[in-house]
């Protein structure tokens, strides 16, 4: 069977580009095939990332045009519109144009020799002998196949790709429904961090959020576990008692919409010939909904798994399990903790994040959370800040307030 590349990438977002990367840089002949006519539209998050992750990724610095804004720490608002505000001494997070990113991590593979293939739609795998072979396509109406060693499932939450290879996606109940709105002439806000707005009566089972720029605009949107996004988004921008007053005077314009899955790690990622990396996998914080960081980090342990596989010429799941094994040691240990944050989240009523809130403002806990400089491993940097006294109180009153929910 002829091949015109060792790996197949199927979709040209960050994790499925930065996947085609890692392999490049060793020489692996490497195709991605993306179904839309530009890398980056359309955008499915607001693109906050922290800069620490970015760092450790070695994308740091990134071209200036890219980076929107930077953040020195977050307003976090109760569902009456209390406000607990944590500020760290250095800069902690940006806001990228998600376009500008994608494409500059799909310019960076370029340069190692990756082909893209725009408006080009994987239908179907194909399989010989219960491996996977390569993909059948849809390009301008016609149907052709490209075969491969390996595929790389970068596709997003949707999963398609995913269940033809007879694996599990992430569980519909713990999907929520996302929306990200542009907005211009926001007034009275503090442009050097974000705003976090709890409560169920705008975001049930999330949160909403604003990412303000210098000039004037925003970012502004919502996820919820259930009611209609947009409707949400409107009530929020009319009613939420704090964000009704910096959004009065706004516009609003360019309204996405995505799902995001909070559920954890899919329970397999890998099959006979194919690995799932990114929001395929549900490689999501379930804290925050943020899959950027976590998954290339992924993404990058598959490159490194494809290519010990392509070395050894053995592409069977046995091998491409390494895979799995790698990013769970790596990264199962914060999943699973922000994914009991979000379980108790969930299980706590507007009334008591109110309470939880000015419990935070009673401890001074914005001091001792100066020390939390890792958004992305979370379950990690909490260890670290356990010495605290003020951290174990917090802790011991939202688990107060978690036993209460549930009794």
């Amino acid at each position: 069977m002829s091949q015109s590349a060792d790996v197949i990438v199927v979709g040209g977002g960050p994790c499925g580009s930065f996947a085609a990367l890692n392999l490049a840089k060793y020489g692996v002949r490497v195709k991605v095939f993306e179904e839309h006519g530009e890398i980056g539209f359309p955008a499915h998050c607001s693109g906050h990332i922290s800069l620490k992750g970015l760092m450790d990724l070695g994308l740091l610095p990134l071209p200036a045009n890219i980076v929107e804004n930077t953040f020195f720490g977050a307003n976090f608002y109760s569902p009456d519109g209390v406000e607990f505000a944590v500020r760290f001494q250095k800069l902690l997070t940006c806001v990228v144009n998600r376009a500008l990113f994608d494409r500059h991590i799909a310019e960076l593979a370029k340069s190692y020799g990756v082909e893209y293939c725009m408006n080009t739609r994987v239908e179907s795998l194909v399989f010989e002998d219960c491996f996977v072979k390569g993909v059948k396509l849809s390009v301008d109406g016609n149907e052709k196949s490209e075969h491969a060693k390996i595929v790389v499932d970068a596709e997003g939450v949707s999963s398609r790709i995913l269940r033809q290879a007879g694996l599990k996606c992430a569980d519909a109940p713990s999907i929520v429904n996302g929306v990200n709105a542009e907005v211009e002439g926001i007034s009275d806000v503090e442009t050097d961090c974000v705003q976090v707005f709890l409560g169920s009566a705008y975001a049930p089972g999330f949160y909403a959020w604003i990412i303000p720029r210098k000039d004037g605009t925003a970012k502004v949107g919502l996820a919820a576990k259930w009611g209609n996004p947009k409707e949400l988004l409107h009530r929020f921008i009319s009613k939420n008692p704090v964000a009704s007053k910096v959004l009065k005077t706004a516009k609003m314009s360019h309204v996405v919409f995505h799902p995001i899955s909070l559920g954890g790690f899919i329970p397999k990622a890998f099959s006979n010939g194919f690995l799932a990396v990114g929001d395929a996998a549900s490689q999501v914080k379930p804290t925050t909904g943020g899959g950027i960081i976590l998954g290339m980090n992924c993404a990058k342990i598959a490159a490194e798994t494809a290519l010990e596989a392509l070395l050894a010429g053995d592409f069977s799941a046995s091998f491409l399990g390494a895979y799995q094994n790698r990013f769970r040691r790596s990264f199962g240990f914060d999943v699973r903790f922000m994914l009991g944050v979000r379980q108790m989240l969930d299980a706590i009523s507007d009334e008591k994040l109110d309470s939880l809130i000015k419990t935070c403002i009673r401890l001074n806990l914005d001091e001792a959370l100066r020390g939390f400089s890792d958004l992305d491993f979370q379950g990690k940097a909490l260890i670290r800040l356990l010495p605290k006294p003020k951290i174990l109180q917090a802790l011991f009153a939202f688990f107060l307030l978690y036993l209460s929910a549930k009794l």
